[in-house]
Parts: structure tokens; sequence; C-alpha cells
């Protein structure tokens, strides 16, 4: 494949966090790749510095490469250009086969994200409509938003979790009787049209247009225009570093909704790439979040469950109570699996020692956790807001570091080491 860089495995990672905090851990170097490859020089991954000359910017941070690497044999990574706090690419993973690719993960949407897309298939003699099968891990645009646009340039089939919904609190998905452990093949995936039954089928004609993706926009439009649960900064659109009003103009449009051809849950098993993938769900980063695993190739895709040098955001607002403690199930449960070396995840590079990282992860917020009782017992009977103005520096402040504050401060409230009554609209909270 030309193009194509062979295996350009990271550094010792440094470790970090979505949202700038006080504190900062730091991983193991990854386990050695597997035999057979070789790694061009010690440069990172993320502009050619040397390990130890320099503390490099985080991973998720850096800026998209133009050039595909080839992760490992016929596994590819593509980096995607965005432009959202803290990030500077998205990975989109190509798995290759007879029939073309599947993807995971396409990136944001719009005609910019299309044309870098285009550009690194290109470099694997691929096009838009080689792509059979787009997996989508979770539903945050940057995530799903090239997959309609990848659906109808070649009738790629969507794979999502069956209550895929923008983190709002998802519906199930539209009238597809589901069974955990069942095998899906490129082919199940072709007679997806079959598991909509004829009220569907009416319902999309009548509403002139895909329920799944009308029901998408409504619950889009009532999460937009909701309060925040904790009285402070409202919800509002997603911010994408001067991209606001685009991402959220198209998603109040509907127009970057994917049609979820199949949906899936815990345990099923997806043929991609040739191979067997088994679905993990792992909600915490969002309901609808999962991960897929192979044990025959030992990779892990982790979405953003589980990244490199830094968390991913734990919001507040989802359809959990105690949104930090499914959390830190799922990291739990992903760090129990076994055969696993390699981690893709879908910002940074690869990484190793699944188990590991998820325990630094779990020991960043339990650090946290005692920051906000620290804070608590310093400022006394305080807002969601005050609280994570001591917990997060300034340039941080609003509502991703309130929500994630609110999720801290539920999390012991649950384990009763805090309570929390309303005053003037805003939930205000005692440490105990």
């Amino acid at each position: 494949m030309d193009g194509i860089v062979s295996n350009p495995f990271a550094c010792p990672q440094i470790t970090g966090y979505f949202l700038e905090s006080a504190s900062a851990l730091r991983s193991d170097p990854p386990p050695p790749p597997p035999p057979d490859y070789q790694i061009p020089g010690m440069a990172d991954h993320v502009g050619g510095r040397r390990c130890g000359a320099m503390k490099p910017r985080k991973q998720e941070q850096e800026d998209a490469r133009t050039e595909v690497t080839e992760v490992f044999p016929n596994v590819l990574r593509m980096e995607l250009p965005i432009s959202m706090p803290g990030l500077g690419h998205v990975n989109c993973y190509a798995l290759l086969d007879d029939e073309g690719a599947a993807v995971i993960d396409p990136g944001l949407p719009g005609p910019d994200t299309q044309k870098a897309l285009q550009h690194r298939l290109a470099q694997a003699g691929l096009s838009e409509s080689d792509v059979h099968t787009v997996v989508i891990t979770h539903s945050h645009p940057d995530h799903f938003g090239c997959a309609r646009w990848l659906a109808e340039a070649g009738g790629a089939r969507i794979i999502a979790y069956q209550s895929f919904g923008w983190g709002i609190g998802a519906a199930p998905a539209q009238n597809h009787e589901h069974e955990h452990g069942h095998e899906v093949s490129v082919e199940d995936l072709q007679t997806h049209r079959d598991a909509l039954d004829a009220d569907a089928q009416a319902e999309r004609i009548d509403a002139g247009g895909d329920p799944q993706i009308i029901s998408m926009k409504k619950r889009w439009q009532q999460h937009k225009e909701r309060p925040s649960p904790w009285g402070g900064s409202p919800l509002g659109p997603p911010k994408t570093d001067g991209k606001e009003s685009e991402i959220a103009k198209l998603m109040m449009s509907g127009d970057i909704f994917p049609d979820v051809t199949h949906p899936v849950g815990d345990g099923d098993i997806v043929k991609l790439g040739g191979r067997d993938w088994f679905i993990r769900h792992t909600p915490g980063h969002t309901a609808d979040h999962i991960c897929l695993h192979s044990p025959e190739l030992e990779l892990y895709l982790a979405g953003d469950h589980v990244l490199p040098t830094i968390t991913p955001h734990i919001a507040g607002t989802g359809p959990s109570d105690n949104p930090l403690e499914v959390f830190m199930s799922s990291l739990d449960k992903a760090g129990a699996t076994e055969s696993v070396q390699r981690v893709l995840p879908a910002h940074g590079g690869p990484f190793g020692d699944l188990a590991k990282r998820t325990d630094d992860i779990k020991r960043h917020h339990h650090e946290r956790l005692e920051r906000v009782k620290e804070i608590g017992k310093e400022i006394g009977p305080a807002s969601v807001v005050d609280f994570s103005k001591q917990l997060f520096k300034e340039r941080s402040w609003g509502m991703m570091a309130e929500s994630e504050t609110y999720a801290h401060l539920e999390y012991l409230r649950h384990s009763r080491d805090a309570e929390k009554y309303s005053e003037n609209d805003q939930l205000i909270y005692v440490i105990r």
C-alpha cells in the first residue's frame, strides 16, 4: 500500500487530563510491539521529537498527520483533523478485507473531514465507495460525523450500540429485536432493512424521513434547551473552537445523524477485516459507548473509553444518577479483558498494558474525589460552579468543568461522603 507507514509506535506515555487539573499521573511504558515489526527510530508519533528531549504536548492534542500508518497487518490508522477543546485529531481506523474496508469513527461532519478521509483512503488504494461498513464507538460528532456521508457514497452499513444517541439519554434503536451474543457478518448487515417492521416503514414514509434521525434531532433540540441539573451554565451545543455554530447548525437540522442499520449489544460478534470482533459495552464517557476486541489479533479498539495520555470527559448530564461509578465499572471491565497486547484509542497513539492504564485512570478519579472533599472542607457548603472553579484552572471553567465536577459530587453523595440541598435554583453540596 503506497504511502502507508508501518507501525509507528509511540514513546512512553505522558499522562494528563482532558480538562486541566493540578495533579498528574504517569503510566509505565507500553510493552514491546509484536514480533517482526520494526519501530522507525525513536521519534514519537507526534512530530519527530526524541524521547526524553523535552516534554511533548499531550498526544491527543497533536494535529492530525496526513500519512496513514499500518498499526497491524490490514489495520490502518488515519488521523482526521478536528478542533475541539483539548483535542487535535481523531483516529479513524480502517480494517481491510477483500470487499474493501470497514472504518471505525469517521470523524466530524463536513467537507473538510470528507476531503481528509478521501485523501487518506486513497493512500490505501481506496475511495469512500469502498467503505462497506462504518462502526461508531459512541454518539459524539467527532466520531459519527461522516458516517451518513459514507452510507450515501457507497451504501455502507452502520454499526453502533443499540441505544445510540448523542450522549443525551438515547432511546433504543427503532424496532429492532436484539439478542446479546448474536454473530453478525457483512452478509447479515446487507439485510438490515428486514429488521425494520411495517410500522417503522410507515413512520418513515409519513414523516418524510428516517424515524431514527428525526428522533435524534428532537432529542438534540431538547438537550440543547435543557438547563443544567445543578443550576450552572446552560448545557448548550458542543464547543469546537470556532466551529460551534457550524456543528450546532448541522445537529439542529438533523443532517449529520446516521441511520444505524445494525444496532449491537454487549457480547455481540461482528466480522470486520475478516476477523471476529467482540462488542464491549463500556458506558461512562457516554451511555452508548462501545469498544471492540479481537482476541485473535490481541487488539482492543478503545474509542474514547481509555486514552493514552488524558482521561475522557465524564459528564453529569447522562441517564445515570451516578455516572462516575458507571465509568469506573466500565474501566474494571476493560482492564479485566484478556488477550490484549495493543490498544488502539480514538485519540493519541497506540499503547500497551490496558489494565495498567485503566488503573491509572481510576486512581486519577479517586485523587480528584479526595481533592473535592478537601475543597468542600475549605469553602463549606457550595454550588457546583464554586467547586468547579476550585478544581479546574480558569481556562477550563464552564459547562464541561461543571458537568464533570457534578459527576464527582454525585459519586460522593452516593457514597455518603456528601449531601446536597437546593438554594436559589442551584444545588448546594456539603462534604461530610
